[in-house]
Order: structure tokens, then sequence, then C-alpha cells
């Protein structure tokens, strides 16, 4: 059996956040400012933050059930240009699924991208060359 491609843990920076927007209300956006006047929170992000952690916390086990059934990949994977170079050596493809952050090095050329993965799902953050991204788009759901 060929040897499988070696997979990095790599642990984000402390800068390491996507943006993301919402749209409140008037009322809920009084009601938050509120709770920073108070001195509850420090400002409104860290009240949005520790809402969205507490309804994740509140849904864990589901999440958890979930990725194992969907054969997620939990957490942040690195792929790099020599973790696609054995995959190429070995014929064989990869099935990137993970919850998280998915990463291809920079140095990945879109034809050892496009050689080597079979498909992409990723439930969090993608992140590779513009051109990676390019070849890779028709097996990225």
């Amino acid at each position: 059996m060929p040897n499988k491609p070696h997979i990095e843990l790599v642990r984000p920076k402390g800068g390491d956040t996507e943006k993301i927007t919402i749209n409140l209300g008037p009322v809920d956006l009084g009601q938050i400012d509120l709770l920073v006047a108070e001195g509850f929170y420090s400002n409104r992000t860290d009240l949005i933050r520790t809402a969205i952690r507490n309804q994740l916390a509140i849904h864990g086990q589901a999440i958890q059930e979930t990725v194992t059934r969907r054969k997620l990949v939990l957490g942040l994977h690195h792929f790099s240009k020599q973790d696609l170079e054995a995959t190429l050596k070995a014929n064989e493809k990869l099935a990137i699924q993970v919850l998280g952050l998915a990463s291809i090095a920079p140095d990945v050329s879109p034809e050892l991208a496009s050689a080597t993965v079979a498909s992409v799902e990723v439930l969090g953050v993608f992140q590779a060359s513009a051109a990676v991204k390019a070849a890779l788009a028709g097996r990225i759901r």
C-alpha cells in the first residue's frame, strides 16, 4: 500500500480570523451596546463571539456526530507541495474534507493540484492561490 501524504496540523496565529458581516435590528444592537456599556463585555465583537461559542457548545454533540458521519477532518490542515508530489507518485487522488481550515501551499502549481486533488469540501476556510482555486473550481463544493 503506498504511503499516504503527510497532513500537517497548522496552528492559527492570533490574528488568523475571518471577517463576517451580520445585520441586526436596532433593538438587538441597542441591547448589545447596553451590555458593553455596563461592562458585561469589552465590545460588540466580544459579545458576538461569546454568543456564537455558546451556541456551538449547545450543538456540540450534533456537530461531532455530523463530522463523524460525513468523515470530515476537524481542524486546520495544510497540504504542502511535497504532500501532493507524494500523492502523484503514488498515483492517488485526495478528497479533501475539512471542517475548519484547509490550505494548499503557495508553491503548488495549478497542474499539480489538478492532478492530485479529486475534490474539496471545506466547511470553514479554504486557502490556496487564485490559480490553484481556478484549477480546482469544478471540484470545490
